[in-house]
């Protein structure tokens, strides 16, 4: 390569940045985060390393970039896992992202980085997070108008359906299964359990044991995504979202046939 060459960069070490880039807003949509975010985030990324970007693509499926250096163009695709919320991991991923941002670091440190930081950024407990949940399923219970003999089994499976869920969907069950599945039995206990214990709201208490499934960052971040000119990938969330709650309606329907509550 002769000094007066446009190309100022090789294609493999285009394709590292490229695919360096994409892990980084793969990681950052599967935690939940915003487009918009996600694109800043990948474009620090990119010019930090320096290079230019020149278009990213964020589906629910896969992402795409083009990043380009002189006349040296690449573009690069990356598949996506499964979307969940995970702010912790997102937060040190965008610190990152400005970090990696003012310059002087090279591919294979990000890299590092990025594995560290996957493996390393801490989780609640699977305990103390179904005892969580558990216990803000029936707060919200007793705003929705559930009485307190209510208050313990909506209590109860609010926090078994959490943890249920969370050790299917780390065994990689399809989330529409799990969705259906935990309404049945998160709601199945809390009717059950209301009812023995004479409860007058059984039908409300077990709808409030279900309130772990209503998927609240993907609903606020479909909106915004569609607001902030994302519309594809903002529709696709939002379907997500109305299948979740058709999967969980079923098994909320399932409950009821079964304890005789309709």
């Amino acid at each position: 390569m002769t000094s007066d060459d446009p190309v100022r960069r090789k294609h493999r070490e285009l394709e590292k940045i490229a695919m360096t880039a994409l892990r980084l807003a793969r990681i950052l949509t599967e935690c939940g985060a915003r487009v918009k975010v996600v694109h800043e985030g990948a474009s620090l990324v990119v010019r930090g390393l320096g290079v230019e970007p020149v278009g990213i693509r964020t589906g629910y499926a896969s992402q795409e970039i083009t990043v380009r250096s002189g006349e040296n163009t690449i573009t690069r695709m990356m598949s996506m896992g499964s979307h969940g919320v995970n702010h912790r991991l997102d937060h040190v991923m965008r610190a990152l992202a400005v970090q990696v941002s003012q310059g002087g670091v090279s591919v294979e440190a990000v890299e590092r980085a990025m594995d560290r930081l996957v493996k390393e950024t801490p989780r609640h407990p699977l305990w103390l997070v179904a005892l969580a949940v558990g216990l803000a399923c029936a707060a919200f219970g007793r705003l929705l108008g559930i009485d307190w003999l209510a208050f313990g089994p909506v209590f109860l499976g609010g926090g078994i359906g959490q943890a249920v869920r969370m050790l299917l969907l780390r065994r990689g069950v399809n989330s529409y299964v799990v969705a259906t599945v935990i309404a049945f039995l998160a709601s199945a206990l809390a009717g059950f359990g209301a009812h023995l214990l004479g409860s007058g709201t059984v039908n409300l208490a077990m709808m409030a044991a279900i309130l772990l499934l209503v998927p609240g960052v993907p609903i606020t971040n479909a909106q915004t995504d569609i607001m902030d000119g994302y519309p594809s990938m903002g529709s696709a969330r939002a379907v997500s979202v109305l299948m979740v709650m058709i999967f969980a309606t079923t098994g909320v329907l399932i409950a009821e046939w079964l304890l005789g509550m309709r």
